[in-house]
């Protein structure tokens, strides 16, 4: 997908986001973001979960405005760029080609060269944003709502995956079961608000693939048990006890993840353990990692909140650190809803 460079030192990069439902733009100079700008795509809120037809109109519309604001914020023009960092997977094709086709123009246009960045690559280097002082080996466990994997890494852009989910992700199981709650889109920050007042041991959802040696995760079965659970004791019945709920559903989805990741953090000596993805900004989820691996004696790390949901300023980083060692991609470069996490 890349191949090596050594033409121009890369300082200043503009970063494209277009994978799902947010157009992100951002401008990262020798590793400082400059600009990040984000916008949110409400239009899907009314289905209760993306269109993708619909973002991939959004992007269109919204492309040009938010690189231009980007730049306005950097306080630079397109003339000062030194490259451009996009994601072309995984996502929505439609919204990844609106992102990769748009940056492809602009490189023409600038004579300078364009990456196709991995869009969970993206999320891992935004850990690196807020924390450049991470060590090797890092354990990285990536929680949004389309994945949810344990990413080792012994060095920069190096990845063995240790274990991913089999079916449905851990944000796909909070936004689903917020619907089936009857709560707002998206549901994982609602959840997790409510979950705040309520008691944790109200009710034991289950636990997939809590014991076992592996590192695999699934979240259909926890999803299908807060439906039959719900269909038992009643609509009335749900809403009078909706924190409590709230609370046992959350602290079933994030004792599998905490469990799992401390036990290959000490199996494979991490130095340090990172947490990345929109589920990364659960409450719950950061102070019981965090806890955890105070107690074992390694370093833990999550992005700061604007760097844990889809953004452009993390693909910047994984960009940048890719040109770095002199890779670029062809103008052919196509968008792969399926992409998998690579070296």
């Amino acid at each position: 997908m890349s191949s090596k460079s050594s033409e121009r030192k890369i300082i200043t990069i503009l970063g494209l986001e277009t994978s799902c439902d947010e157009t992100s733009a951002a401008i990262l100079s020798e590793g400082r973001v400059l600009s990040n700008i984000v916008s949110s795509q409400e239009i899907h809120s009314r289905f209760g979960g993306v269109v993708p037809e619909l973002a991939s109109r959004e992007h269109i519309r919204l492309v040009t405005k938010i690189v231009g604001q980007a730049l306005q914020t950097a306080g630079i023009s397109a003339d000062d760029l030194d490259g451009i960092a996009v994601t072309h997977g995984p996502g929505l094709v439609g919204a990844l080609l609106v992102g990769l086709n748009f940056s492809k123009g602009l490189a023409q246009a600038l004579n300078i060269p364009f990456i196709g960045v991995n869009h969970i690559e993206g999320h891992i280097y935004g850990n690196f944003l807020s924390h450049p002082e991470i060590k090797f080996p890092h354990l990285t466990l990536v929680v949004s709502g389309g994945h949810t994997q344990l990413v080792l890494m012994p060095g920069h852009l190096n990845y063995e995956i240790l274990g991913k989910t089999r079916d449905d992700a851990v944000g796909e199981a909070f936004d689903k079961g917020a619907k089936l709650l009857g709560l707002g889109y998206p549901g994982g920050p609602e959840i997790d608000r409510l979950a705040k007042k309520g008691d944790d041991d109200f009710h034991r959802f289950p636990r997939s693939f809590l014991k076992g040696d592996n590192y695999e995760f699934s979240y259909s079965g926890l999803k299908t048990s807060l439906l039959v659970y719900i269909e038992e004791k009643g609509r009335e019945y749900v809403e009078k006890n909706m924190p409590h709920i709230c609370a046992s559903y959350q602290k079933a989805a994030c004792e599998v993840l905490v469990d799992k990741t401390m036990r290959a953090a000490r199996k494979y000596e991490a130095r340090s353990v990172g947490m990345v993805g929109g589920v990364a900004a659960n409450s719950l989820l950061r102070s019981w990692l965090a806890e955890q691996s105070a107690a074992a004696g390694i370093d833990f790390h999550v992005p700061a909140f604007e760097y844990c949901t889809d953004n452009a300023a993390m693909i910047a980083m994984a960009g940048r650190q890719r040109m770095q060692r002199g890779e670029h991609s062809p103008n052919d470069l196509n968008a792969y809803p399926a992409l998998k996490l690579s070296n």
